[in-house]
């Protein structure tokens, strides 16, 4: 399964020929090439994989995508969270019945 990720383009530049821009994911910036979306301006949203923006979004799009990925991220926290804790019941039961069998050898 692939990810693509929307972001904001704050700049455009070239290297090696080709256009790159400066993307930010929601906070979290890093480089992009644009050069498969060349219509992409500085402020619009782009959907990158790999490294490379593979089409532009309108505003609506990409505001809609990222509230899904902080929703999913919500959910996959809580699950931890709850992985987390029967882990530690089961370490604590685990702990528990160790002591009433040393306790039943005496």
């Amino acid at each position: 399964m692939c990810l693509a990720i929307p972001g904001r383009v704050l700049e455009k530049t070239e290297e090696n020929g080709l256009v790159m821009g400066l993307i930010d994911y929601a906070g979290m910036r890093n480089k992009a090439c644009l050069t498969y979306t060349p219509e992409a301006e500085v402020g619009d949203y782009v959907i990158v994989h790999a490294g490379f923006a593979l089409q532009v979004l309108n505003e609506d799009e990409a505001e809609a995508s990222l509230r899904e990925l902080s929703r999913l991220a919500d959910i996959m926290a809580e699950d931890a969270e709850e992985k987390d804790a029967e882990e530690k019941d089961a370490e604590e039961k685990d702990a528990e019945e160790k002591d009433d069998q040393k306790k039943e050898t005496r």
